[in-house]
């Protein structure tokens, strides 16, 4: 953690909302490491408060007045990066807002338990707590956007109709080569520099584990599908797992792959403190695939994934690792290079390639 958060870590509160703000001011004070110090009432006065107080965390609802959430996080990047939680609805429509705000440089979320005004916020606390704490020590990443490609099922980009590719053929024959994705804090903002370079003939499958819960991991997919050129889509059980298809772990399910190829989900206990886990996956894929598989670990907290890492590196597969240069939260690739598990350490621009390159080789 970086010397100058020796000190409490100081953050800043933006919400529309009175009572939202004198509530998560509440819960963040009970921490003797956290201390607030201004609240803003829209994104405009947020913004201001950001370059005269330069906090260590900003906490950003999404739903404002004069400036929105996302206008918001733009500036903040663009004008002093800050690592930014958002605070959102836990519906459809937040999700699908906490996702593109992800993507646009957020480094992690709280869900607001029953709505815009949570009336049982406190329920949260520990998590808010936690996700500002992870915050702190994380390195903000302007995100740019993958310009999505000109082959998006009914729409028109230029003067001819495009058709997304069709997935490899081979029916529902487990394919030949299988990559895992494995990421958490920063983990969207990653997948969206990925996934939408990778071919839409890919010819591999490809599963994504992002530590996520329930109710967001969806949204996750279906942004990801809208920008790709290979069909991204949540799992389910039962799936088949096809070449030229991403499949993404459903929050708050471990997903394993069986002998015929198919997607098993469950919620057995935790792995290190998190379902899915990474780990959990590899195990099940390293046995089948061994010197077919990529394993790639992205940016995010903790040790999730490297001991799959090393299984699938012994089994004669391929691994990569994130960069520090390009990680959110150099935690997950920084053990996996330490355990001498990554044969390749890239940034993150780079890996659709590295992907791509891979499993096109034997």
């Amino acid at each position: 953690m970086r010397e100058r958060l020796q000190r409490p870590i100081r953050v800043l509160v933006v919400d529309d909302s009175a009572f939202m703000r004198k509530v998560l001011t509440e819960l963040l004070q009970s921490d003797p490491q956290i201390t607030v110090v201004g609240t803003a009432r829209d994104g405009q006065d947020g913004l201001e408060k950001v370059l005269r107080l330069e906090p260590d965390v900003v906490t950003l609802d999404i739903e404002m007045p004069r400036l929105d959430g996302f206008g918001t996080l733009r500036e903040i990047m663009a004008r002093r990066p800050t690592p930014v939680v958002m605070v959102s609805s836990h519906t459809s429509e937040g999700a699908e807002a906490t996702i593109r705000a992800l993507a646009l440089g957020a480094v992690d979320f709280v869900a607001k338990p029953s709505g815009s005004i949570s009336l049982n916020m406190h329920i949260t606390r520990d998590e808010l707590v936690a996700k500002v704490k992870g915050a702190a020590g994380a390195t903000p990443r302007v995100r740019t956007v993958v310009p999505p490609p000109p082959r998006l099922p009914g729409r028109v980009q230029g003067p001819v109709p495009v058709v997304r590719p069709r997935p490899v053929a081979g029916g529902d024959r487990p394919p030949r080569r299988l990559v895992v994705i494995g990421c958490s804090t920063g983990g969207p903002g990653a997948l969206h520099q990925i996934i939408p370079r990778l071919p839409g003939d890919l010819p591999a499958g490809v599963l994504v584990v992002q530590h996520m819960p329930p109710g967001f991991t969806r949204s996750l997919a279906e942004r990801l599908n809208e920008l790709s050129a290979i069909p991204v889509k949540e799992a389910r059980a039962g799936d088949p797992v096809r070449a030229g298809e991403v499949l993404v772990a459903p929050g708050g399910y471990h997903m394993t792959v069986d002998s015929e190829g198919r997607i098993q989900l469950d919620q057995g206990p935790p792995v290190h403190g998190v379902r899915p886990a990474v780990d959990v996956t590899l195990a099940s894929v390293v046995p089948q695939w061994g010197n077919r598989l990529v394993g790639v670990i992205l940016t995010g907290m903790g040790y999730d994934g490297a001991k799959g890492m090393v299984s699938l590196l012994r089994a004669g597969g391929w691994t990569i690792a994130e960069d520090a240069s390009t990680c959110v939260v150099y935690g997950m690739p920084k053990v996996v290079v330490e355990l001498g598990a990554a044969r390749e350490v890239l940034p993150v621009h780079a890996i659709a390639e590295a992907i791509t390159r891979a499993v096109g080789e034997g």
